[in-house]
């Protein structure tokens, strides 16, 4: 090797080195340091630090908070009826080294694990409860009991769960159609109810309307028949009167009109004897 080229390998070597012997942990970050595969140390600020190359390496892991999406579950209420529950649960690293040391470091090993814990947690919790304490009465005490078991339960994976949280409560398939179907003719009675009160109320209405025409019509007759009465009384009167006024001509007036009546037809026949009382007026040239 030519000796002015070893001035620029040993500055290459040393630069090497010092990449090797520095690395950086952000504020997102945890930080494990290891001596030939043992963790070491833990407790990194964020900044610069300095570790040995070749004998420490440094594994990073994101301190943010990380959601966990269960898959739904069915669960028994203490009614024994089945709830289809979707969770989700917010967690993050606590202790790395444990993080490290129970779950390999892999977030997906991290996440099933919680997943087994919030099973069991949200079966003793459901078990214990009917289903309107877990949908309405109860429901954000079994969030925060979730919250506080889990986390006990977490803390020995150096995992610390945020909050978990319970983002749909429904009933099974068949229960659902059950409950469909119960309502289904729940609604169909009240309605048959509706329809035969209606049918009742429309009847008696009817009725009464009847009723009420038939008064009407009664009512009605009886006010004529007294103004037809009074009517004939006041004719009766008049005839009356002007018989007593002038019998002659009352009883030709009357047999002129007996004609009128008779005879209104050319074709009308009248088989009398003609010196019937009906026919005086026709036989007397003169007045009485």
């Amino acid at each position: 090797m030519d000796r002015r080229m070893l001035p620029i390998v040993l500055v290459v070597v040393i630069l090497v080195l010092l990449s090797q012997s520095v690395f950086t942990v952000s504020e997102t970050e945890k930080a494990v340091r290891f001596r030939l595969g043992e963790i070491v140390d833990t407790d990194y600020n964020p900044g610069l630090h300095f570790k040995l190359p070749f004998v420490n390496n440094i594994r990073k892991f994101d301190s943010r908070i990380i959601t966990l999406d269960a898959t739904p579950e069915e669960f028994l209420t203490a009614e024994k009826k089945n709830l289809v529950v979707d969770s989700f649960v917010k967690w993050r690293i606590n202790e790395v080294s444990n993080f490290y040391t129970s779950t390999g470091g892999s977030i997906s090993t991290a996440n099933l694990r919680l997943s087994q814990i919030i099973k069991e947690t949200l079966k003793g919790e459901f078990g214990r409860r009917t289903i309107k304490e877990v949908v309405s009465g109860e429901r954000r005490n079994v969030m925060d009991n979730l919250t506080k078991k889990t986390n006990l339960q977490a803390a020995k994976f150096g995992i610390q769960v945020v909050d978990v949280r319970l983002k749909r409560i429904d009933l099974s398939d068949k229960i659902s159609d059950s409950v469909f179907q119960r309502m289904e003719s729940e609604r169909s009675r009240i309605a048959k109810d509706f329809r035969s009160k209606g049918a009742e109320a429309a009847e008696r209405i009817r009725a009464d309307a009847d009723r009420q025409r038939e008064i009407i019509k009664a009512e009605a007759y009886r006010d004529a028949e007294r103004i037809r009465g009074d009517g004939d009384a006041k004719a009766s009167e008049l005839y009356a009167n002007a018989y007593s006024a002038n019998e002659e001509f009352y009883s030709l007036y009357r047999s002129l009109n007996a004609y009128k009546s008779t005879f209104s037809d050319k074709g009308d026949i009248l088989v009398i004897d003609p010196s019937a009382d009906f026919f005086k007026y026709f036989g007397q040239s003169t007045p009485r």
